[in-house]
Parts: C-alpha cells; sequence; structure tokens
C-alpha cells in the first residue's frame, strides 16, 4: 500500500461488536463531524451509526451512493408464509460519507452478491418482486417477496399466486442433481 492510500485505523471506540467470524472490510465516518458515528462494512453485513444491530447484506433492498452520500434501505418484515417472507422498504437512512474509503463499492458488491434470484411478476391485484438471497451462516436461499405499491398483501387472490409463483421460482432454481 502506498503512502498515499493509507488510512487511519478503525479507532477502538467506533468498532461495533464483531461475531466471531467477522472482519472488516470497509469503514467510513458519517456527517462532517465526530458525532455522525461510523459506518463498518463487514463480511456479514453493515453496521450504521446508533444502531445496535448489523443489517445483513441480504436485508438491504437498495443502497445509492451519490458520490457524496450513502443511502441504504433496509427491508422491513410484513409477513411470515409457508417458505418465504413479505417484506416491504423500512425508511431510507442517508449518511454524508466526507471519506468513504471503500465502503460505496463494498456496500454495492456485496448486496449484489447476496442475490441469487430476482423477478417482477404481475398478478391480480398487483404486482411484485420475488427474490432468493443468500444470507451469511444461513444454508440455501432466503426467499422473500417485496409488492409494488398498491398491491394488497393480504388479498387471498394475491396470496395464493404469490404462493404459486415462489414454489416455481424455487423449483427453477433448485440444483439439477437434488
Amino acid at each position: 500500500m502506498g503512502l498515499f492510500n493509507r488510512r487511519p485505523k478503525l479507532r477502538p471506540a467506533d468498532r461495533p461488536p464483531l461475531d466471531r467470524d467477522e472482519r472488516v472490510l470497509a469503514w467510513a465516518a458519517a456527517g462532517d463531524g465526530a458525532d455522525g458515528g461510523v459506518l463498518v462494512a463487514t463480511n456479514l453485513g453493515l453496521w450504521l451509526p446508533r444502531r445496535p444491530e448489523r443489517l445483513g447484506w441480504h436485508q438491504l433492498i437498495k443502497a445509492g451512493w451519490s458520490g457524496r452520500e450513502l443511502t441504504v434501505t433496509p427491508a422491513e418484515m410484513v409477513a411470515e408464509r409457508d417458505g418465504y417472507l413479505v417484506v416491504a422498504d423500512a425508511a431510507p437512512q442517508t449518511y454524508l460519507l466526507l471519506d468513504p474509503g471503500d465502503v460505496p463499492h463494498q456496500v454495492r458488491a456485496r448486496v449484489t452478491r447476496s442475490v441469487a434470484y430476482t423477478q417482477h411478476h404481475r398478478m391480480a391485484g398487483g404486482a411484485g418482486r420475488i427474490a432468493a438471497r443468500r444470507a451469511p451462516g444461513v444454508d440455501g436461499l432466503t426467499w422473500t417477496v417485496r409488492y409494488d405499491p398498491g398491491t394488497r398483501p393480504d388479498d387471498a387472490e394475491v396470496t395464493a399466486e404469490t404462493d404459486r409463483l415462489v414454489v416455481a421460482a424455487r423449483a427453477a432454481t433448485a440444483p439439477a442433481d437434488v
């Protein structure tokens, strides 16, 4: 590493309570002062300022980088169904990163890598996106459905069609030798 590429180390006070097999990949101070907190990207997920738990990469629905600000939209569980979760967008959270280091790259790469399957489907009563994500420490895929605005997740016809679509997606992605 060259002289100009060196960043100061993450201070112990800013280090989140990492799991034994978790390692820091990148970090960045948030805000324009010391009180903004620190974002820490690890192999298991993203630690955000003033948030006591890590967001797994599979729990981030969207992430965007403007060149100065990182905006992340976590998933919020709406319902648990047989074989999948229904999720919705939680409130987006935006962080000013004046010295972002490798954080934007790690967020993009890790969120993208967590996606094993994604497909948008129209259905009676609306539409939704079916996704299968790789979750650290979980064998297999975690299946989710995120309905488009205006689609009623509690509608019986929507639920039946979603169940059918998830079963078909799971069958299409199952390894051939199993």
